[in-house]
């Protein structure tokens, strides 16, 4: 994984000293509010309902076991002993007091991470697949070129101030694993029929209040032209997106406004201009960065034999484990969705004990999903039943990934100012019904997503079934989404019909899962049947 040189850690040790004073100021009663607001957002630190949390950054979801144990002590000394790992593969504190904040900072600022631009109208965290440098079907890992995003994006003067938020995600597989068309720039990079390596690029995704897939603006942009283009497509954004209204803001508005051929007619002009401007890093800074991704040293006799005469390894193993590129590995998805629990939460004793795993059993690395379950990307087989074994002792061995249970929900009004329902009571309920019953096993692949608010940081327009929580007349109300997908397939949830009550929205999934069982065809997923059968068989089930 990437090392900070010295300009990377000034960089970092820099703003914390800043931020430092700043607080200090904002304590001492020498600045407002006002004043304060766009400097705490700039370090990550948000106000919400009950406590200042704070959002750091993972790059690209990788961390190292230490990354991994200093996340962990920061839960312990400043929140309350637990973390919140993000749809951005990001994590959260919920309960920061405003005076420890450059505290911890600082702490983070020792393991070279930090909080910069996990807010703002800035370019966010660059992420990616969480099985990057694994993934038998990955042309090349995409990571150093997130990184090289991370680097060209981070204090960018031109782009600090955009007219909205802003999402890059980079992949590198036919297979996608990081939602890629519905960020505001989605990156796959491709082989063409040439043989070489270049990068296919969307641009307008997003979910929120009027949510969009991506459409392809360019097929192919050879690599070493990868941040010409992508400024020119940020320029174009930055000189045309609204600023006057922050519901238009985003640049699947402006897409969406200008229309696909004429947004992609500015930006090749930009770009052709940009090309005769030197922006592309020297050769050797990319190789610089890639030397920080080439393959851990496998044993290259690891056996690729598994005893699955247990029965609940042998579930496990084929719920959370995903083929690795290398013979007698595997990946290991640890899921953070214990049957009730709350999605994406992790104890700080769990945190450190992913970490030991990842020192011990997969090379000094973790990732962060997406979907905020943890990745331990390089696992031996050998060491499989071991590993499976201290996280079923630590309540992290359920076996769920990609199934009902396997919940995105946002924090929602538990804590969230700007959320109208509770997002993780409606989880923690559904995940219990179908553990109950027994039903959630019978199900397959079945992506469920809420949100609590129509922002969609729970990514309900993209889950098989999506639940959206709105306010009705001062009451939580529910609404019901089918047919949502957030991979190759992409498309977006349509909402059933009237909204539901807490109790009354997990009656509505049991319902909507039974018309599922009886009209499924062979092996169909939950998506494909609804596909065939379309909208009406559910609603007629749940609402008579």
């Amino acid at each position: 994984m990437y090392k900070y040189d010295q300009y990377d850690q000034a960089m970092v040790d820099t703003r914390v000293a800043e931020f430092r004073d700043q607080t200090r100021r904002r304590i001492e009663g020498k600045m407002t509010e006002d004043q304060f607001k766009p400097l705490r957002l700039q370090n990550g630190l948000y106000l919400q309902l009950h406590a200042y949390m704070l959002r750091v950054a993972v790059p690209y979801g990788t961390l190292s076991g230490a990354q991994m144990h200093i996340l962990a002590d920061i839960a312990d000394k400043y929140d309350r002993g637990y973390g919140h790992f993000t749809t951005r593969q990001n994590i959260q504190y919920n309960w920061i007091k405003l005076e420890d904040a450059p505290d911890i900072l600082a702490d983070l600022a020792k393991v070279e991470m930090h909080a910069i631009q996990t807010s703002g109208n800035c370019i966010r965290n660059i992420s990616s697949d969480h099985f990057a440098g694994a993934a038998a079907d990955e042309v090349i890992d995409p990571r150093p070129y997130a990184e090289l995003l991370r680097q060209w994006s981070s204090f960018h003067p031109e782009f600090l101030t955009l007219p909205r938020k802003f999402k890059i995600a980079v992949i590198a597989s036919k297979t996608d694993r990081a939602a890629m068309k519905l960020h505001d720039i989605g990156i796959r990079i491709v082989k063409n029929d040439a043989g070489e390596i270049g990068a296919t690029f969307y641009a307008g995704g997003g979910m929120g209040r009027t949510p969009m897939i991506a459409p392809m603006i360019r097929e192919f942009v050879p690599l070493d032209q990868l941040i010409t283009y992508s400024e020119a497509c940020l320029r174009v954004y930055n000189r045309y997106g609204r600023r006057d209204n922050k519901y238009k803001a985003r640049i699947k508005i402006l897409i969406h406004e200008l229309g696909r051929d004429e947004y992609v007619r500015q930006v090749e002009e930009e770009f052709a201009h940009l090309q005769t401007q030197g922006l592309e890093p020297p050769l050797a800074e990319l190789e610089r960065i890639k030397g920080y991704f080439t393959d851990p040293p496998f044993d290259a006799a690891a056996s690729d034999d598994l005893d699955l005469s247990n029965p609940d390894f042998a579930a496990w193993v084929a719920a959370n484990c995903h083929t690795h590129k290398q013979p007698g590995y595997i990946a290991v998805t640890i899921s953070l969705k214990p049957v009730g629990g709350i999605p994406g939460d992790a104890t700080a004793a769990q945190i450190h004990l992913m970490a030991d795993l990842a020192r011990e059993h997969s090379f000094d690395e973790c990732r962060v999903t997406h979907a905020q379950n943890i990745v331990l990307p390089h696992v031996r087989k050998a060491d499989l039943f071991a590993v499976w074994q201290q996280l079923a002792a630590a309540g992290l061995g359920t076996p769920n990934l990609d199934q009902i249970g396997d919940i995105i929900a946002c924090p929602g009004l538990d804590y969230c100012s700007l959320a109208n329902a509770r997002s993780i009571p409606v989880a923690q309920k559904i995940s219990q019904r179908f553990a109950d019953s027994g039903k959630g096993a019978t199900l397959g692949e079945l992506k469920l997503k809420i949100s609590g608010c129509i922002n969609a940081c729970g990514h309900h327009h993209a889950g098989h079934i999506g639940i959206l929580g709105v306010d009705k007349k001062g009451l939580e109300n529910f609404q019901l989404l089918l047919g949502g997908s957030e991979a190759d397939d992409t498309s977006l949830g349509k909402i059933t019909g009237p909204g539901f009550t807490e109790d009354g929205i997990v009656d509505a999934i049991d319902k909507v899962t039974d018309v599922y069982l009886d009209k499924r065809e062979g092996d169909e997923r939950f998506l494909d049947t609804y596909r065939r059968i379309g909208m009406d068989p559910f609603k007629e089930a749940i609402y008579g």
